[in-house]
């Protein structure tokens, strides 16, 4: 098997994620739009979402380092926006826009256009945490659209399910539906509550920090297939082990931390990049088997499943942000007043993703003996609605934050929260310390004594100093002098052990355990100044 197209793939979507760093444009935008552009090329090969690979293989850790980087404690404050999301809104997407979708569009009969509403119901977790990373979304809003976005996937999935149990003539009603729903979602829950526990004996066990970092890139598959081997939810298994799991991180040591970081940080980079440009690729593959239908006639159709998709999630978003508040009093008095800019900006935010797609290419070629009903017309518009919804909404979001004048986030009092947290930190550290060195066993020389308390007043003050005046030649705060100084004497140091081993007079070894120290020391420089 050829491995170079699998391999250009991966490399031409690093680059263009690299690019769009340095360019105003979301990557995943542009992303896509490499992937159309590249599937007109002659040569390029068809990349088809295979569900076998994309379902068990890329969703799990793509919903993995989501969910690490999401907040439990957010999460949990959030729990009724996010269930009225992830679950209200997907079932009633589900249903809505398929029901519409058969008015519509003759094409599709009652059946499939509600396979149709599942599989586009639900927005998906990359966009969301992708271009919420890039526009930076008031912290609030943030926490509900991934909270959505981790949970809401399981939904769409089961609706599917029995979508396509209707569609296929194996039966299905209402019970068995919520019965099928309530099995996965209490069984996916069940399966990471059962997971989590062994699973943080064992990262708080193992002591070698590559050891740890095997077991945490295998934690998100091992999840996702235990649950979807009892026919659980694999999505929700995943969500809540990686939550459980970062929300009690702070117990595994530090260097396996800095260096799972790292390593989630590439993994996520790598997949997020290369799951937009396979998205942009599947116009060949989703353009076939339409000989049957006008170009104006899928155009028409296009135009009405994205505008039908945008306008019920609007439907949705309003009155389920009021109509608690007004039914509750205790929601109105333990939580702010909203706006009508929130619902605005979470209404508009709801891209599709590669999951929708993944789900569609799952839809089987011939059911029951026949051809699936409209099965190239759902690929199609599957495909034009998260098109449309990644283009016209993705690029539409900042200048829209932007109009909306939203509040930003309170730099300084963040800044002052920190170093409140870090002085009584650092007070009850100097406090431990005090007792260590009062111990005879704890004997140290007065310059290593010193040293100790040097580090603990240094991180003290370094936010304070943040807060203070800056120098009126360069602009920098005095910690930002500092640190600037620092890493040029590091860098100093650096340069004088490669030159003591080209000059033979320190082997590769001890050249890279000095250069380790100093990377260590720069490393905790620079994240103190995050």
């Amino acid at each position: 098997m050829d491995a170079t197209p699998l391999l250009a793939l991966v490399a031409v979507s690093a680059a263009v994620a690299g690019l769009a760093r340095r360019t105003p444009v979301p990557a995943p935008l542009l992303l896509v739009a490499v992937g159309i552009a590249a599937s007109f090329v002659p040569g390029v090969p068809d990349f088809t979402l295979d569900p076998h690979i994309v379902l068990p293989l890329l969703l799990p850790p793509l919903l993995h380092t989501a969910a690490l980087e999401s907040s439990y404690l957010d999460l949990r404050a959030n729990l009724r926006p996010v269930a009225l999301l992830s679950v209200g809104y997907v079932l009633f997407a589900t249903v809505t826009v398929g029901w519409l979708v058969s008015l519509l569009v003759p094409a599709l009969p009652l059946a499939s256009a509600l396979v149709l509403g599942a599989v586009i119901a639900p927005p998906d977790a990359v966009a969301a945490t992708a271009i919420a990373r890039k526009l930076g979304l008031p912290p609030r809003i943030t926490a509900i659209l991934q909270g959505e976005s981790l949970v809401n996937d399981a939904t769409a999935i089961t609706a599917y399910k029995v979508a396509l149990g209707a569609a296929v003539g194996i039966g299905a009603s209402w019970g068995t539906g919520v019965r099928e729903f309530l099995v996965a979602a209490v069984g996916g829950v069940g399966v990471g509550l059962l997971l989590t526990l062994p699973l943080h004996w064992l990262r708080t066990r193992l002591r070698e920090p590559i050891l740890q970092n095997t077991l945490s890139l295998l934690i998100p598959f091992v999840a996702y297939a235990t649950a979807e081997h009892v026919h659980a939810s694999g999505v929700l298994a995943v969500v809540v082990v990686a939550l459980f799991l970062g929300h009690r991180s702070w117990k595994v040591d530090f260097a396996t931390r800095l260096q799972e970081e790292a390593v989630w940080k590439m993994v996520s980079f790598v997949l997020e990049s290369v799951v937009f440009t396979l998205i942009g690729l599947q116009l060949p593959v989703v353009l076939r088997g339409l000989g049957e239908y006008g170009g104006g006639e899928l155009v028409r159709y296009a135009v009405v499943v994205f505008v039908l998709v945008v306008a019920v999630r609007f439907v949705w978003v309003f009155p389920a942000t009021s109509v608690p508040r007004r039914l509750s009093r205790r929601i109105r008095t333990r939580e702010a007043d909203v706006d009508w800019k929130s619902p605005l900006i979470v209404g508009w935010a709801g891209m599709r993703g590669v999951v929708s797609l993944a789900i569609a290419f799952s839809i089987p070629v011939v059911a029951d003996g026949k051809p699936f009903p409209g099965r190239d017309l759902i690929l199609f518009l599957t495909f034009t609605t998260v098109i449309g919804t990644l283009g016209v909404q993705g690029l539409t979001l900042a200048p829209l934050i932007r109009a909306l004048e939203l509040p930003k986030r309170d730099t300084h009092r963040a800044t002052l929260q920190e170093a409140q947290a870090q002085s009584e930190a650092s007070a009850a550290a100097e406090a431990r310390l005090a007792e260590l060195l009062a111990d005879e066993r704890n004997a140290l020389p007065g310059p290593l004594a010193d040293r100790l308390r040097a580090v603990l007043e240094r991180r003290r003050n370094a936010v304070w100093e943040r807060l203070g005046t800056v120098n009126e030649t360069t602009g920098e705060s005095a910690d930002a002098t500092y640190r600037r100084m620092a890493r040029e004497v590091i860098d100093v140091e650096r340069a004088v052990f490669v030159e003591l081993r080209d000059a033979r007079r320190i082997d590769d070894e001890l050249m890279r355990v000095l250069l380790r120290r100093l990377d260590l020391e720069e490393a905790a420089g620079w994240r103190e100044a995050e």
